[in-house]
């Protein structure tokens, strides 16, 4: 028996798990963006692992439904060289990911962007500094 199946293209990969992550922002499920998209949320399951490559016109409607740019779903991704000089722009929207991909992270997130009024962001933002300067003078 021979063994021939492809792995998926590093790209599609990293497409794949940028599409979940945005998804998984705006607390949308598989099947709401299958149904936005007149596929089944098994095929965003491929999507979102890479499996199943995203043509152009495809990522367009994502992109449009999740409310992002195309390039959205390209940040960061592998063997990229437009970022910025020194790589601080990848390494900051690294730790973005890696915030957002966690349960608090994402709950902050949500929470947060339901706040309308820009004094009270600006009071929670200030609460969180105090509390991370008092964390480290522990």
């Amino acid at each position: 028996m021979i063994e021939n199946k492809k792995k998926p293209n590093p790209i599609d990969i990293h497409v794949g798990s940028r599409i979940r992550l945005r998804r998984t922002m705006l607390g949308m499920s598989q099947e709401k963006l299958g149904e936005s998209l007149g596929i089944t949320f098994q095929q965003i399951q491929k999507y979102e692992k890479g499996t199943n490559r995203v043509g152009a016109s495809r990522l367009q409607n994502i992109s449009n439904i999740l409310n992002v740019p195309v390039s959205f779903f390209f940040e960061d991704a592998p063997g990229e060289n437009s970022g910025a000089v020194g790589g601080m722009e990848t390494s900051s929207s690294n730790y973005v990911v890696d915030f957002l991909s966690s349960s608090e992270g994402l709950q902050l997130n949500r929470a947060f962007v339901k706040i309308s009024d820009p004094k009270v962001r600006r009071k929670v933002v200030e609460l969180v500094k105090a509390l991370a300067a008092e964390a480290d003078a522990d």
